[in-house]
């Protein structure tokens, strides 16, 4: 079993050293912020990715915010794996090094498994019949020594070439977190290779792909809660609640990214929802279809906002703080995202954007169930003012508006009886995983300008 790290306490000077290195500049959030764990071709955060020349000095050093004494305790191949997540993950490598004890080590590896096998997935060098079987014997891996793949090209390659290092603190967890990440692995793996060839026609076939990139993510994830006893048994049993959250996220990142995948030819949206409005995807970026746009956009964000009520049972169970923290900061930021995307002529027509402060924010007040509460009714009622008289989905979305509104309600009252009292070391890992998240935003925002620089008009 990996051990347990300490709780120590992180600096509020760490949170004025972050502030202060950061680059100004204007920009809005990159989806990594919101992506959590998209998986599949839907690259978990890799949108935003700046190349490795762009980086800042430093850059990793200043992301992983373990402590020392931490860092001393681990293996070598652990704090490799530690690289790698930093590497890999960026800002949501923050969220993972924030979580409580020997669970920071689980998730850290799942991520690592998920990231290899998303690897294998989204390289398209790798032909069908190679890439099939490896997606179905993936999780067999796990427990072969010295199994690694040299023949990636993509960016992340070396969660491949260097499997046998995340393999080996794999078999180095508990059995109850082993059991777990295998089968996620298994029933991940079966499923990207079922949809290689696969086309998202019905609603139903979209709730089965986002259920397979992220749903079992969110399955998995709660499994290591109850597993860590972090959380109680009834978070990791109820899997209906948990594939919502997975759903809400990556039906949020589908929407939202409508421009960029059709451009590039992939097809996320369901036929079922968008051959109502046109005859083809890309159709609907075309400004004459623009009222036709905005009514399938309009149906698609009523639809992922039917998760919202279980995403409130969901974090209203959670107990650890921690453990909240990185459940919730993904939860708001969606819901501020779909609030962004409704109704909005730019999904069609560039990035749908949110603000960088607005991001922050988010983040900052996210870390008890009251605030998420409120911040949730906040873009719902967002929402609401822009449904329009002639929308075709109206009632839908108005009734799952009041769904929302009344589930929150219910919410607020049981909160009554049980408060979230932070200390002031979760006040201040908020703070850092906030400032960590502005300077990856400023710097960001900073390197996609100089690039525009560079490439002229």
């Amino acid at each position: 079993m990996a051990g347990a790290c300490c709780k120590c306490p992180l600096s509020l000077s760490v949170f004025k050293r972050s502030l202060s290195v950061a680059p100004r500049g204007c920009g809005s959030a990159p989806r990594s912020l919101l992506h959590g764990w998209r998986l599949g071709e839907r690259g978990l955060q890799e949108a935003a990715r700046p190349s490795s020349a762009l980086r800042p000095a430093g850059f990793y050093r200043q992301t992983a915010f373990l402590c020392l004494s931490c860092q001393e305790s681990m293996t070598e191949s652990l704090r490799t794996c530690y690289l790698y997540l930093n590497q890999t993950s960026r800002s949501f490598a923050a969220v993972i090094q924030a979580l409580d004890g020997e669970l920071r080590h689980a998730v850290c590896i799942f991520y690592l498994v998920l990231r290899a096998l998303d690897t294998v997935e989204d390289d398209m060098t790798i032909p069908l019949d190679k890439k099939v079987p490896m997606l179905n014997d993936f999780h067999t891996f796990l427990y072969q020594d010295e199994w690694c793949f040299t023949e990636s090209q993509e960016k992340d390659r070396q969660v491949l070439e260097d499997f046998p290092t995340i393999s080996l603190e794999f078999r180095n967890l508990a059995q109850e977190y082993r059991d777990v990440i295998s089968d996620i692995c298994h029933r991940m793996g079966v499923g990207m290779a079922e949809f290689l060839e696969k086309k998202v026609g019905s609603m139903k076939e979209w709730d089965q792909y986002c259920h397979y990139v992220a749903g079992l993510v969110g399955i998995g994830l709660s499994r290591l809660f109850s597993a860590s006893q972090l959380e109680d048994p009834e978070v990791g049993r109820d899997t209906e609640l948990a594939n919502s959250m997975g759903l809400f996220l990556q039906k949020t990142n589908i929407i939202r990214d409508y421009l960029e995948d059709t451009q590039e030819g992939r097809a996320f949206w369901p036929r079922e929802a968008w051959s109502q409005f046109a005859g083809r995807l890309e159709d609907l970026a075309q400004p004459e279809k623009l009222e036709s746009a905005l009514s399938c956009l309009n149906l698609l964000v009523t639809d992922a906002l039917h998760h919202v009520p279980d995403v409130i049972a969901y974090l209203s169970r959670l107990r650890n703080q921690s453990v909240f923290n990185f459940c919730a900061i993904p939860q708001v930021m969606a819901i501020a995202t779909l609030s962004t995307c409704y109704n909005n002529p730019m999904v069609f027509q560039g990035v749908v954007k949110i603000r960088k402060g607005q991001a922050v924010t988010l983040m900052m007040e996210a870390t008890n169930m009251s605030a998420v509460q409120t911040i949730i009714a906040q873009y719902s009622q967002e929402i609401l003012h822009k449904v329009s008289l002639t929308d075709p989905s109206r009632e839908k979305t108005l009734h799952i508006l009041a769904v929302i509104r009344e589930k929150s309600a219910l919410s607020q009252s049981s909160l009554r009886s049980r408060t979230h009292h932070l200390s002031p070391m979760y006040l201040s890992a908020a703070m850092v995983l906030a400032a960590l998240s502005w300077q990856y935003l400023s710097t960001t925002a900073a390197q996609a300008q100089g690039t525009s620089d560079m490439q002229g008009p």
